[in-house]
């Protein structure tokens, strides 16, 4: 396949959740690839091995433009966007640009087990006060510049794949956790989207999400009995359900 025929063909766009980087989905992309489908995965600015440019400066723009940056530096004409926990912010965000942009460009959006905002709204929206509360603390040590990741347990995780995670998670930048966003709800509402709800064990914080896709219309829902890092307990049965939605909007 050459690099233009390449370009054409529609593309994923996997975007990773806090704390978290591109290293999250080594174990899908191959997966992806050999069923000759382009996948490409993008870390967020501060993040993973771009931890070394966390800054006050990096909010939810920052990481929307790194999902567009990637897009244009390889010249995606088709993509499904995939977003993993908190990047069902950015993914949103980079839908209503794309959709703004270039139309046409987008054919899928798919949330896996993630954060799924209202216009307005921010990540921090449909937390508890409790967890609110906890991760402005946990912000005071860095002077409100990150804070740090949780025990990948909390994911599901153990053994080796719970010690790989917890090596290689990041602090997580701050200031984009109570920054709303702002799009165009009946735009995003256009495409086709799709909730990947990861059952066991249920993350706390994406229980909004799950009720929303639920109460709504047009929302395709899927369900994996794993916890809320699928690429990494799952990767083989998330690339099948990735790959069934790819064939779709194809």
């Amino acid at each position: 396949m050459t690099l233009e025929t390449s370009a054409r063909k529609t593309a994923f766009v996997l975007v990773h959740g806090a704390w978290h980087g591109a290293w999250c989905w080594q174990r899908v992309l191959p997966l992806l690839r050999a069923s000759d489908v382009p996948a490409h995965a993008v870390t967020l600015t501060g993040l993973g091995e771009r931890a070394h440019l966390l800054s006050p400066d990096i909010d939810l723009h920052t990481h929307i433009q790194d999902v567009m940056g990637l897009i244009e530096a390889e010249e995606l004409q088709r993509v499904v966007l995939v977003g993993h926990s908190y990047a069902g912010m950015v993914v949103t965000g980079a839908a209503d640009r794309l959709l703004h942009e270039k139309p046409g460009n987008l054919t899928h959006l798919v949330y896996l087990d993630a954060a799924l905002p209202y216009p307005g709204e921010s990540w921090s929206s449909h937390h508890s006060a409790e967890t609110k509360q906890a991760r402005i603390d946990a912000s005071r040590p860095s002077g409100g510049l990150s804070f740090p990741p949780p025990d990948a347990a909390i994911f599901g995780l153990s053994g080796a794949d719970r010690d790989w995670v917890n090596r290689r998670q990041t602090p997580q930048p701050f200031r984009l956790y109570q920054q709303p966003l702002d799009f165009d709800g009946a735009r995003v509402a256009e495409v086709p989207r799709t909730f990947i709800d990861c059952t066991s064990p249920a993350l706390a914080t994406i229980a909004p999400s799950r009720q929303r896709v639920r109460s709504e219309p047009r929302w395709q829902v899927l369900e994996m009995a794993t916890g809320h890092d699928p690429m990494v307990s799952e990767p083989k049965a998330l690339a099948e359900l990735l790959l069934n939605i790819h064939q779709a909007s194809a």
